[in-house]
């Protein structure tokens, strides 16, 4: 009988990274038992030192490098890399980065395995020809050091070790410009910052999305304390430093919690949402509303799910987690009618009102789950023809599987920033639908993340 291997926390041992994780971390074998290592790549050799020791799995850190992998590039944000999260693959080149991308949607499915899974079309990823500077929204926190200064920038991994970002190059120009003008103003008036430990202070993050094509910015200040001292110095500093500032919204969250978020959300200057253009379609955006963090992309994106449905004057559609109604609206001359449905008021609030910009009168929108609106809409008579589905990495609630099945819509498309769930989902969807192809977009160049439009068809 073979002796049990004991590994430690510490214990170093030379590892050979095979291939990368769905988290974009690397993947060896010491004694047969899986090895996981951030930063990692496949077909190096490393020095790997234990962290944490599972029953079935160790999880370890580079402590040197022995052979390099020939994807190995210098990071853009050398610096703070390892540091925080979000660029996690900047290390690897981009071809290979995309290459990765198509493999997670494969080690998905072969965790699932969904039906007939292994004949599916999994088409490449398609990339972007620049791969930085996309975001379109920066969310940093803020703190006051014990010198007086003051920070911006992302929590290390497991930590509420703030570091700073003077620069993230997957951030636009303008989100990180103005980012960093907004800590300068603070500093300069020696405004009241959130202190963690103490629950005291006012300013916990700082929030700025940029709409790329009209070039408008708006500014979102997440705050303990409804009262914002000096806020009438704040507000006008704000506008003769930075003019493309077109909204200031404060949001209040007077929690001890990790949550960015409070309840409410109130207008301090300008207007209260920004103008986004996708392909020829005006969307107007709300402080909380969701929208896609790549325009670029997302064009792409919605172009294939659009070729995908193949709609018709005749069917009637579902955009199932809606947000702000980007998807269904740029839709909706093609079909009968749009219906759809997101969790967040202020996201039907603007797809409403989007459709009404893009002089859509065939689009409603309502505030609810997409599994009770869903079935709602069932028991009023109402049949689709036609479903898209764009969920959050939970992917889709059992009862809207239930409801997909019971009424069978002809068309249907699959959104996923997840390919783990969606992989899950098609357990349930495969024996009713045919999988005609997969088709990842890289929305998130730097990281592990990846998007999937997934086609289906009814099965005669």
């Amino acid at each position: 009988m073979q002796n049990k291997i004991t590994v430690k926390v510490g214990q170093r041992f030379p590892l050979t990274i095979k291939r990368l994780g769905i988290n974009g971390e690397g993947i060896g074998y010491f004694k047969h038992k899986i090895v996981f290592v951030p930063f990692a790549l496949p077909q190096e050799v490393i020095t790997a030192e234990v962290t944490t020791v599972n029953q079935n799995y160790l999880n370890a850190r580079v402590t040197k490098i022995r052979q390099a992998s020939p994807q190995r590039v210098i990071p853009k944000d050398n610096e703070v890399f390892g540091k925080v999260g979000g660029i996690e693959l900047e290390d690897l080149a981009y071809d290979a980065q995309l290459r990765f991308k198509t493999s997670i949607i494969k080690q998905a499915l072969a965790k699932f395995k969904p039906q007939n899974y292994q004949n599916y079309v999994i088409k490449p990823t398609i990339g972007m020809t620049k791969p930085y500077y996309y975001r379109n929204k920066a969310q940093f926190q803020v703190k006051k050091l014990t010198n007086g200064k003051i920070i911006a920038g992302l929590y290390a991994p497991n930590s509420h070790h703030l570091i700073d970002l003077p620069h993230l190059a997957t951030q636009s120009h303008a989100t990180m410009q103005a980012m960093r003008t907004i800590v300068d103003i603070f500093q300069q008036i020696d405004m009241s910052i959130y202190d963690e430990k103490r629950h005291t202070g006012a300013i916990r993050t700082i929030v700025i999305r940029e709409a790329q094509a009209t070039h408008e910015l708006q500014v979102t200040l997440v705050t303990h304390t409804a009262v914002l001292s000096q806020q009438e110095r704040l507000l006008m500093m704000i506008k003769n430093r930075l003019p493309q500032v077109v909204s200031v919204m404060q949001n209040i969250n007077p929690n001890k919690t990790s949550l960015v978020w409070g309840d409410k959300t109130k207008l301090l200057a300008g207007k209260p949402q920004i103008r986004e253009m996708i392909n020829n379609y005006q969307y107007d955006l709300s402080a909380r509303a969701f929208f896609q963090l790549n325009p670029q992309q997302t064009a792409r994106l919605y172009r294939i799910a659009a070729n995908a449905l193949n709609l018709t004057p005749q069917d009637n559609l579902v955009d199932a987690y809606c947000g702000v109604g980007t998807l269904g609206i740029s839709m909706a001359n093609a079909v009968n009618e749009v219906r759809g449905m997101d969790i967040i008021p202020e996201a039907i609030t603007d797809a409403n009102h989007n459709a009404t910009i893009n002089h859509i009168t065939n689009a409603h929108y309502e505030v609810g789950s997409a599994e009770v609106v869903f079935d709602k809409w069932l028991r009023d008579g109402f049949r689709p023809t036609a479903l898209i589905v764009d969920p959050p990495r939970t992917g889709l609630d059992q009862q809207l599987i239930n409801n997909i099945l019971k009424t069978k819509p002809a068309k249907f498309v699959y959104v996923s920033c997840n390919p783990s769930t969606l992989a899950r989902d098609l357990v349930k969807l495969a024996p009713t639908y045919h999988v005609d192809w997969m088709q990842s977009v890289d929305m998130f160049p730097q990281t592990a993340r990846v998007e999937v439009v997934t086609k289906l068809s009814l099965k005669k």
